[in-house]
């Protein structure tokens, strides 16, 4: 059975050849890499054993066999470890069941994790198990886990993790061996596996500045990987010094540092603090403290100004981590269901309505740029579009794409600047009663602007949906005539592409837009494409346009009646 889980399990752990820092009574020693096997092997004592937990994500199964088509069946998943057990929730019973389920159990001296998956409907039907000895698997990282199922059909995707309760004597820290994993993932070192790019060394050292005197401990999470740190007891200035290993699967990935409190005092609510960390914003090798926020992420936790301080190193293969990001991005197995937020839709709406009011000042600058109203602006218009279209090549498109990020970056510079001035001003202010005074106001303005902002976002999604079904109605021949003149000019066009050069098509097409002014002074301020689009009909004006039917009248005849014959006007005879 051990050699069967060591055939089929998918590891996200990666043997690197880097150093191990051991505490003893004489201080910290440095052991070659080839004494983790043999650390390791130590840490399957019992004492150790007590004091570990296990982390499981239950994520999904696959190749069950058939199942009944009666839709009350359910499947569920069975844990032991030990005496403890654990039932997971009931899911739709399929070949490909999903449960992305998260729970913890407590070690003890049987590390034999038995599985067994149940179906249930009229009847309790047994799907399958299997045993996972996590004696061997390596504490304080995260391993994901593909397991056969033995007395059936298929596999379960696991994710184990096995942390410690207390700050043991012996302990696998995995200090880093710089030279041997810049040289890994150095750019030249090119692996056809792109699933790991790169690791992530972090060592919590401690916090300080926490509410109260709290039972802390701090959890850290990656991705789909997750560890814990021991509790520290009755202290707002813990120290852990504990050193975590993550592997990196996508650069942009963000690290998760959140603090908690497990004392009886926080049953209702144990969080203290936390930080986003993006792992391109790490400097290699950087010790400094990092300050805690509070859920929303947007103001400071409670306490005494909290924060947390890390060392951090990363390696990471730029070359793999390049081609990484143009494939699929890795789904977290358990994520927080979404909530209804109405400071959230608030913000998108006001966005919403801010682009399609920003749309519409364009087009209309555009709109009097033709209209010949500034005539200088006009006549350097003309000529740099002349020259643009003159000089352009293809080639020079995304060149003109990355020159648009220098531009787009002094004015976010400009923007966060302008920002600053008024937070400064805003924490010279008084912090009590004035905010209360200015989040009331805030609210009222909100309320008051939501009639208009509704309005316009309603408009603007109600005229792109109508120009969608205008188009789709054009290309349905709900209109054969426009939809044959339509055709008529797309033939026309590929025409004319064929035979002219594009830059000139461009050209001749600004041409024509800034003399249209100077041709008919009187002319409407219009656009061509949209005013023909505006002649062909939407769905709602289509069931305008659908007419009744009209049943034929029916004359009812008795059949005992002879049928009337007409009758002829005699005339008299002469006498």
């Amino acid at each position: 059975m051990e050699n069967n889980t060591n055939n089929t399990n998918q590891s996200t752990q990666t043997s690197v050849n880097n150093a191990v820092t051991v505490r003893n009574n004489t201080g910290m020693s440095w052991r070659p890499a080839s004494f983790l096997k043999t650390e390791t092997k130590a840490l399957k004592d019992s004492k150790t054993r007590r004091n570990t937990f296990v982390n499981i994500v239950l994520v999904e199964a696959k190749g069950l066999p058939d199942v009944p088509d009666d839709k009350s069946h359910g499947i569920h998943c069975k844990f032991r470890l030990g005496s403890q057990t654990h039932k997971s929730k009931s899911v739709p019973t399929t070949h490909h069941p999903q449960w992305r389920e998260r729970f913890k159990m407590s070690g003890n001296n049987d590390l034999q994790l038995k599985i067994s998956l149940w179906d249930k409907g009229r009847q309790k039907n047994f799907m399958g198990s299997c045993v996972l000895d996590l004696s061997g698997r390596e504490i304080e990282r995260t391993h994901d886990i593909w397991q056969e199922l033995d007395e059936g059909y298929g596999a379960i995707h696991l994710s184990v993790t096995i942390c410690t309760l207390k700050n043991l004597e012996l302990t696998s820290t995995s200090e880093p061996n710089v030279e041997d994993l810049r040289s890994k993932y150095a750019f030249y070192n090119l692996n056809p596996d792109l699933s790991i790019v790169g690791q992530l060394h972090v060592k919590v050292i401690d916090a300080k500045g926490l509410q109260g005197r709290p039972n802390a401990y701090c959890t850290l999470e990656l991705d789909n990987e997750k560890v814990q740190t021991h509790k520290v007891s009755n202290t707002a200035e813990p120290e852990w010094n504990k050193t975590y290993v993550f592997n990196i699967f996508d650069v942009t990935s963000v690290l998760e540092v959140k603090v908690h409190d497990s004392s009886l005092n926080s049953l209702l609510n144990d969080f203290l603090g936390r930080v986003s960390i993006p792992l391109l914003r790490i400097t290699d090798g950087e010790v400094r403290w990092y300050g805690l926020k509070d859920n929303s992420k947007r103001r400071s936790a409670k306490g005494n100004y909290p924060r947390v301080r890390l060392e951090m190193s990363i390696f990471w293969n730029p070359v793999i981590a390049s081609l990484k990001l143009f494939r699929p991005k890795q789904v977290k197995y358990v994520a927080k269901p979404q909530k209804f937020d109405i400071p959230l839709i608030y913000k998108n709406c006001k966005f919403i309505r801010d682009t399609f009011d920003f749309l519409y000042r364009i087009n209309e600058s555009f709109k009097l740029l033709f209209e010949w109203e500034d005539r200088e602006l006009a006549y350097t218009a003309i000529i740099m579009w002349l020259a643009f279209w003159y000089y352009f090549e293809p080639w020079m498109g995304p060149l003109l794409i990355l020159a648009l990020f220098p531009v787009v970056y002094v004015l976010d510079k400009r923007h966060s600047w302008d920002l600053s001035k008024v937070y400064n001003t805003d924490e010279q202010a008084d912090a009590g009663n004035t905010e209360d005074l200015h989040n009331s106001e805030t609210m009222t303005d909100k309320i008051k602007g939501l009639p208009e902002m509704t309005l316009t976002i309603t408009d603007g999604i109600e005229y792109m949906v109508s120009a969608a079904e205008r188009l789709y109605n054009l290309a349905a021949f709900k209109v054969p005539y426009l939809t044959c003149l339509t055709a008529v000019l797309l033939i026309g066009g590929s025409i004319v592409l064929y035979i002219i050069p594009f830059k000139y098509l461009m050209m001749t097409s600004g041409l024509y837009k800034f003399s249209r002014k100077r041709i008919n002074p009187d002319r409407v301020l219009n656009n061509d494409l949209l005013d023909f689009i505006s002649r062909i009909p939407d769905n709602r004006i289509l069931k305008d346009w659908k007419e009744l039917t009209v049943p034929e009248p029916q004359q009812h005849r008795n059949s005992t009646s002879p049928p009337l014959t007409p009758t002829t006007p005699t005339t008299p005879s002469a006498s």
